[in-house]
């Protein structure tokens, strides 16, 4: 041999060593079973399928998600023999690689003149889906070598059913398990000759067999005749049990899944099975059963857009509705908006977006007030303009002296600011951040006394957790979405005779009276719990409610926070509301149900005078029941924000300025016309006088009734009002003013 003989045979061994160990490294790196995770489908509460959630890919093509991937322990008999007898006859026997079959590969293919069959046994195939790449021989040889080390390394039972997680079944399902419940809504265990004959003719090619599609099922029903030829033939399957199963797969058509009009609720979903997770899933079968409830969901979506079409023309562009479970915190549907991509602003989910929530914050300040002993049911309240510093009501109008249950049922902006006063505005700020109604880190007197009237924005899954807790004695529950959600234990964020009470106060339809008439939106022929809220300007209208069995929140508005046309929540919300209430329940308005929410405990029924709460004597005129502790009446006292003019009868006469607010500053609303940016100028006279005379800046404005309201259109500047008495030298004392 000579010296260039031997170089080159160095030459040749030393590459050959190289090549063994590149090839070495290459199967060692490939020979793991290696699968994603399981992928999750979403059922509703009955097992409807809601949705699914896979692993979304980056490809060449562009992104795609793939799903299923689901254990299967153990593998079904039936399954795995059709598996077998159509992938791998001689799976039992060869080592993961089939030395007969490659023999009869390379001949078809050296006969023929082109590949006809790759002899990839079972094992190959599992090397190949873990790591796809090009079909060469090297990547063969290397899937050949993998498929070798695998048999070896994890046994034939766990290669086959590895094998069975992997398997693509077109629409983005891999694997049996996940195709059998995809498909055919059963478990893999479940399928019949006739249904394993189906899907195992999908892999082979799952495009052109995607059974979604009529001509995709007609070729994988025709394949699967054929497998199912070839699973008689080899005595697999009997005689009968190929007649069977022919007749079977004739007439089989998967169920096509339905999927709703709930993209918001998917999206939400989704999000918080990211960031909380779920316990016990099953990798088997990981379904996951929500406790929303479809039927339920397609109801209040088809209310809710009957009733926007009717509102639209005053502006309101949007619609969110949720509903839960009173006792459970269960949230059986959310409607995030009227549509997603097809309605103006319906990509944000309503459910969530802090808005102004207005009057709905009302119920928690009366609930603290009553648990801190800072207010009583049966003291007097005064809706009156002096100490409201500048905060009127919605309707313009004072009601004067008043129970808290009429105050509140009444929605009452200026008893709820001289609460909250009363309370304290960091106090009041802390009881709501408390509820979970808002994070915020701002001081509270950047919201001021306006708080208690929707300052502090807040979003309606807030709201729906801390009025359930307000329905149920006190007691705060999460949110409950799905099974398996991690939930904090429920606490206790208000007393059961405080939550009692305000309920009490907010199902009272009398104590509703004059500002919502009877026998309207907010009126049910059962017993229902409720409270409106208007943002300023009517951006928002709001309803929540509850009733024996559920808790409903109800919002409407605009999705550029702009200005509807005088939509309130006492009329499109409350009408939403009260439609999906009536639903809810299958009743008509005018199907009357007995029934009361219960009282606090150790509590009395007492009809006291409804404007001064004592007890009634017969002759105090309107009166309301309240309830109180049994036999601890004390007698009522006017609130401390009382004006003298009220406060005392037996005082001389004299004169005072009920509205302005002594050194308030007040601003004018850029929103509205000059005509419309009026002060209202209201007196307090005793004894009665016939008139009196307004002063504005020294110079006389007006002659009215001391009842008779006046109106001064605001100009910026300071200003000094001062009443009097014509023709005589009385006087009261000046009120001074800031207009800006």
């Amino acid at each position: 041999m000579t010296r260039r003989t031997r170089l080159a045979a160095l030459l040749a061994s030393t590459a050959a060593v190289a090549l063994l160990g590149v090839y070495g490294a290459q199967v060692a790196a490939r020979a793991t079973l290696q699968a994603p995770a399981p992928t999750p489908i979403l059922t509703d509460r009955n097992g409807a399928f809601l949705t699914q959630l896979g692993h979304e890919q980056a490809t060449p093509a562009g992104r795609h998600t793939e799903y299923g991937y689901w254990q299967v322990a153990p593998v079904p008999d039936r399954v795995a023999r059709a598996t077998l007898a159509l992938e791998d006859r001689r799976f039992w026997q060869h080592p993961g690689v089939d030395p007969a079959s490659v023999l009869r590969a390379v001949w078809q293919n050296l006969s023929s003149g082109r590949t006809r069959s790759g002899a990839s046994t079972l094992a190959m195939q599992v090397a190949r889906m873990q790591q796809p790449g090009p079909r060469t021989l090297w990547h063969k040889a290397v899937e050949a070598g993998t498929a070798l080390v695998l048999t070896a390394r994890y046994g034939r039972e766990a290669l086959l059913a590895h094998y069975l997680r992997l398997v693509p079944y077109g629409n983005g399902s891999h694997g049996i398990a996940h195709a059998a419940r995809y498909y055919l809504d059963k478990p893999v265990q479940d399928l019949s000759w006739a249904e394993i004959a189906l899907l195992s003719a999908i892999p082979q090619a799952p495009a052109l067999h995607n059974p979604r599609r009529p001509r995709g099922l007609a070729r994988a029903i025709a394949r699967g005749q054929r497998a199912l030829e070839e699973l008689a033939r080899q005595g697999t399957i009997t005689g009968a049990e190929f007649t069977v199963a022919r007749a079977q797969l004739a007439t089989l058509h998967p169920p096509l899944p339905q999927r709703p009009e709930a993209l918001h609720l998917v999206l939400r979903l989704r999000g918080l099975l990211e960031a909380q997770g779920i316990h016990g899933l099953d990798p088997t079968d990981p379904r996951i059963r929500t406790r929303i409830d479809l039927g339920v969901q397609r109801d209040i979506t088809a209310i809710a857009r009957a009733q926007l079409a009717e509102w639209r023309w005053q502006g309101a562009q949007q619609v969110a509705v949720m509903v839960m479970r009173r006792q459970t915190g269960e949230v059986l549907a959310a409607l995030g908006s009227a549509g997603y991509a097809n309605t103006i602003g319906g990509a944000f989910d309503y459910t969530a977006e802090w808005r102004s929530p207005g009057s709905t914050l009302k119920p928690f300040l009366y609930a603290v007030a009553l648990e801190r002993g800072q207010l009583r049911p049966d003291e007097i309240l005064l809706d009156v303009p002096e100490g409201a510093s500048g905060i009127g009501n919605a309707d313009g109008a004072f009601l004067g002296p008043m129970l808290p249950r009429q105050a509140l049922a009444n929605s009452r902006n200026v008893p709820a600011v001289h609460l909250l006063r009363r309370m304290g505005l960091e106090a009041g700020f802390q009881a709501l951040y408390g509820l979970g109604l808002h994070e915020m880190e701002r001081p509270a007197d950047r919201f001021g006394l306006s708080m208690a009237i929707g300052s502090l924005p807040t979003t309606l899954d807030r709201l729906m957790r801390a009025y359930g807790a307000l329905a149920n004695d006190g007691v705060m529950r999460d949110l409950q979405w799905y099974d398996g959600q991690p939930l904090a234990e429920p606490r206790g964020v208000l007393s059961a005779t405080a939550a009692r009470q305000v309920g009490q106060f907010l199902s009272d339809p009398q104590a509703r009276l004059p500002a919502f008439p009877r026998y309207g939106s907010t009126e049910y022929p059962f017993p229902v719990a409720l409270k409106t809220g208007t943002s300023q300007g009517y951006r928002d209208a709001w309803t929540m409610a509850w009733s024996q069995d559920y808790v409903i929140g109800a919002w409407m508005g605009r999705a550029d926070a702009g200005t509807m046309a005088q939509i309130s929540g006492s009329r499109g919300a409350a009408r939403l509301a009260q439609a999906v209430l009536l639903r809810l329940h299958g009743r008509t308005a005018d199907a009357l149900e007995a029934g009361a929410f219960p009282i606090p405990q150790g509590y009395e029924p007492i009809a006291l005078c409804a404007q001064t709460g004592q007890p009634d004597d017969g002759q105090c005129g309107p009166t309301l029941t309240e309830y109180l502790p049994a036999g601890q009446l004390a007698p009522s006292r006017l609130a401390s924000n009382a004006p003298p003019a009220l406060a005392s009868e037996a005082e001389a006469p004299r004169l005072s300025i009920l509205s302005p607010e002594h050194n308030s500053r007040l601003w004018r609303n850029p929103e509205l016309p000059p005509q419309l940016n009026r002060l209202p100028l209201r007196a307090a006279v005793r004894p009665n006088v016939p008139q009196v005379v307004w002063y504005v800046d020294g110079e006389p404005f007006a002659v009215a009734a001391p009842d008779q309201t006046v109106y001064w259109p605001m100009t910026p500047g300071a200003h000094r009002f001062q009443l009097r008495l014509p023709w005589q030298d009385v006087s009261s004392s000046p009120t001074r003013i800031v207009v800006e």
